[in-house]
Formats: C-alpha cells, sequence, structure tokens
C-alpha cells in the first residue's frame, strides 16, 4: 500500500505538499478547500513588517491630533495589535478546524520589536513559523557578510523567543548559498526554503514605465529549485530543505523529492488551476511509485542529491559548455 507520509521540520505530514504562504492561506474556508484537496500542511499568509509600518505611518499622516507622543505611541501599537491579533486569530481558528500542520509566516527586513509577535504565534498554536526574509543589496560598498547578517541577526533573535521549528525562505541572491543555509543551520534554523518568489519589475515600453513581470510561476522555472535543492541537501545533512517556485504537476513534485527536499510548497499552480490541482498531483505521485515499486517516500527520497548520483558534475554550471554544444 503507498504511504506519501513525510517528515518536514520534525513534524509528520500526511503527505509532503504544502501550501505556500499567500492569499490562498488567508482565511479558514480557503483552508478548508486546500485541505479537502488533500494538503499535507499550509503555510499561512504572512504577517508583513513592512505592511504594518506603513499603515502606522498611514494612520499618523492621515489623523489629527496625533503631535503629541502619547498620541503617536497610543496609533503605533494599536495598529500593531489589531493586525496580530487579527493573525493569531486565523492561526487558532485553523488549528481547531483542521486537522494538519498549520506554518506560520513573517515576512520581515529587518530585527526590532516586531520579534516579540512571534511567541505570541507559538502560543497560538503554530506549529513552525516561516520566516521571509528580503534584503536586496544595491550599496556597492557593503560587503557580503553584512547582508547575510541581516538573515543571521533575524533567526537568532526569534530563536530566542519560540520553540518551534523555525524555517528560512530565501531567495537567490547568496554568494555562496550552501554557506548561507550551513550557517542557518548552526543558529538553529530547522529548514530552508528554496526559493522565493519575490516581485520582479518589468518595463511597459509603451507606457515608459515599470511595472510588475509575471506573477506566477511556470515548471520552466524548477530548474534552478531542483539545482540547488540537489545540492544544499547533500552538502548541509542537518536541515530540512522545502522547494518552492516552479512546481506545477506530481512529475514536479517527485523531482524535487529525487533531489532531495523534504516538502514541496505549491503556489502558482492552485491559482492557476484551483485546490483539485493537489488532488491529481497526489495521484500521479502514487501511479509512479507504484509504476517503480516504492512503498513510501522515503525509499526514494534523496536518491538523486548532488552527492548521490554517478556525476555530480550534472548539477553544476560545468555543464553550461556541453549543453549548447550538444545543440550544434
Amino acid at each position: 500500500m503507498i504511504n506519501l507520509e513525510t517528515k518536514y521540520l520534525g513534524i509528520t505530514l500526511k503527505n509532503p505538499i504544502v501550501v505556500s504562504s499567500s492569499g490562498l492561506t488567508n482565511s479558514v474556508e480557503k483552508i478548508g478547500k486546500l485541505v479537502e484537496a488533500g494538503a499535507g500542511a499550509v503555510v499561512l499568509k504572512s504577517l508583513f513588517e513592512e505592511q504594518i509600518n506603513h499603515e502606522i505611518s498611514n494612520s499618523i499622516n492621515s489623523g489629527e491630533g496625533f503631535d503629541y507622543p502619547e498620541a503617536l505611541d497610543y496609533i503605533t501599537e494599536y495598529t500593531k495589535e489589531n493586525n496580530v491579533n487579527d493573525y493569531l486569530t486565523l492561526i487558532r481558528n485553523a488549528k481547531e478546524t483542521y486537522d494538519i500542520p498549520v506554518i506560520a509566516s513573517i515576512n520581515c527586513f529587518s530585527t526590532g520589536n516586531w520579534i516579540e509577535f512571534a511567541k505570541r504565534i507559538e502560543d497560538a498554536g503554530a506549529d513552525a513559523i516561516e520566516l521571509n526574509v528580503y534584503v536586496l543589496n544595491t550599496c556597492k560598498t557593503s560587503k557580503a557578510e553584512e547582508y547575510e547578517n541581516v538573515y543571521y541577526d533575524v533567526l537568532t533573535d526569534v530563536k530566542k523567543e519560540v520553540n518551534i521549528p523555525v524555517v528560512m525562505k530565501l531567495g537567490l541572491y547568496f554568494s555562496n548559498l550552501v554557506r548561507v543555509v550551513d550557517m542557518m543551520s548552526a543558529y538553529g534554523a530547522k529548514g530552508v526554503v528554496l526559493f522565493n518568489r519575490f516581485y520582479e519589475p518589468d518595463i511597459d515600453i509603451h507606457k515608459m514605465s515599470v511595472k510588475p513581470a509575471e506573477v506566477f510561476s511556470s515548471s520552466a522555472d524548477l530548474r534552478r529549485t531542483l539545482r540547488w535543492v540537489a545540492i544544499v541537501s547533500d552538502k548541509v545533512k542537518n536541515i530540512d530543505v522545502a522547494a518552492s517556485t516552479g512546481i506545477h504537476s506530481g512529475e514536479d513534485v517527485i523531482k524535487v523529492l529525487l533531489a532531495g527536499a523534504a516538502a514541496a510548497q505549491v503556489c502558482s499552480a492552485i491559482y492557476k488551476n484551483g485546490p483539485i490541482v493537489i488532488t491529481r498531483m497526489l495521484g500521479d505521485i502514487e501511479k509512479w511509485m507504484e509504476e517503480k515499486d516504492f512503498d513510501t517516500i522515503e525509499e526514494f527520497k534523496g536518491s538523486m542529491t548532488y552527492g548521490r548520483i554517478e556525476n555530480p558534475a550534472h548539477w553544476e554550471r560545468s555543464q553550461f559548455m556541453k549543453y549548447f554544444s550538444s545543440l550544434e
């Protein structure tokens, strides 16, 4: 009998499909549809440090009578509390209603007072916290370690507040990703998510303006994810790697599991096709496992990581010239 159960962050999931933090997970009703479709876990829509700061600024700038410190302190704390309390309510309701792991998400770019929210998130019943840290380094005089230290500082401060697993969701912009993940493991992260799909700009040549690029991913985006999941999961042994960006089918989920991922985060595919795509993915995984005579995920997970294939160079950039020479 096929068993899709797996472990992620020390948490048992009924299957490796985790719904990413997004508008898909911002209400109990929406989460219910994902659970019904078969999701193994959900990451709640992020609590945004930037959004909270923006709302505080708007409240202060549009209000009257906020020209003395006590009023500023009041509106600041009131705005924070409203945002945080709504988020805590979502965690509690999701945990009370559904029997799957619920991972909270905090989108942040600095350390600060917001870190106290982490303890309250744990107390509300979240099974883990995903830290979605993003700092775009555009300073030509800064060093790589200054940029990386922001991530380590946020992780360290949150780890002081909570006992539940903390996972870091990362982008591609590191000079040595393997070292960064290894350091995060040393600082206490139980997992990393590779990769975050950030806002990306495009240019409208008719309006002569900057506009958002395509929001959703495609299966073609899986290539970078696959490479780094295979490398990182082999090089850094004591941390779980979740794959994200480019996962649109059961075949894509199988690929990232073979590459060493402990879980597959799905988002764009659900936006495009609805929660039913989760059910289809699970069916495809089961069919493939039957064909290959696998009973459990553990029997094949990680069997094609960087260190376990005959020629690890297949995961490296050195294959670039070989690829093009095959087209001549």
